[in-house]
């Protein structure tokens, strides 16, 4: 899948970069117990680490705080996937096993404080753009809501915008009959070009040795 990043973004955002995965022949169905098990032992660990702080002075939660309002999204009002994970587990509110590429998306974003998108590779009309969204520009999301996509970074295709580190839509929903998937780490700009690739190499490899198939990355931005 050819992906495309817009030009206004890497202005704005030095150091933006992005770790983009494609899946092929992958069996998406229950989480296994080991990753149910490490996703529940991780958010308990979380939580007690969490005691006495704010979520806001987490380093990963911060840096994409700053990114949603230097694009122009007010970080109260619409906070970042990573984020709103945080600040569930920081109320006991922990996440329960969805399906295997949804509860890996969890604990990925968990462990490394970033937002993360999965999607239907085969729902996806290419090219893919990289943006940010414009006045006007929505969709229905996972939150069965109308979202506004406008001064957000957002990821969009011949029928418009399907993604961002906000919440994903429901038209490219990864389910249990996807075979193929297009995953998007928001890797922190702050994060060097050796580990970037090594943060999307280590989610590649654990979701190919949960879901089979096959699987390549990229690191796309300033490298």
């Amino acid at each position: 899948m050819e992906i495309q990043l817009s030009s206004e973004i890497t202005k704005l955002i030095p150091h933006f970069k992005l770790g983009v995965i494609e899946y092929k022949n992958i069996t998406i169905g229950d989480s296994p117990q080991m990753l149910r098990g490490r996703l529940q032992l991780f958010q308990e660990s979380i939580y007690f680490d969490l005691e006495g702080k704010s979520v806001t002075d987490l380093p990963g939660i911060q840096e994409w705080r700053k990114i949603f309002k230097l694009i122009g999204k007010d970080p109260n009002r619409y906070r970042h996937s990573a984020e709103a994970l945080y600040r569930r587990v920081h109320k006991q509110n922990y996440l329960s096993s969805v399906q295997s590429a949804i509860d890996l998306n969890n604990f990925f974003s968990l462990k490394y404080q970033v937002p993360v998108g999965i999607y239907d590779l085969d729902l996806l009309q290419g090219p893919v753009k990289v943006r940010i969204g414009m006045e006007g520009e929505e969709y229905i999301g996972l939150n069965g809501r109308k979202n506004s996509a406008a001064h957000l970074l957002l990821t969009s295709d011949q029928k418009g915008p399907f993604g961002t580190p906000f919440v994903d839509s429901e038209r490219t929903a990864v389910t249990n009959t996807t075979k193929n998937a297009l995953q998007i780490v928001y890797i922190r700009p702050s994060t060097d070009y050796t580990n970037a690739h090594k943060m999307t190499e280590s989610l590649m490899n654990m979701f190919v040795q949960i879901h089979g198939g096959e699987a390549s990355y990229q690191i796309i931005g300033c490298l």
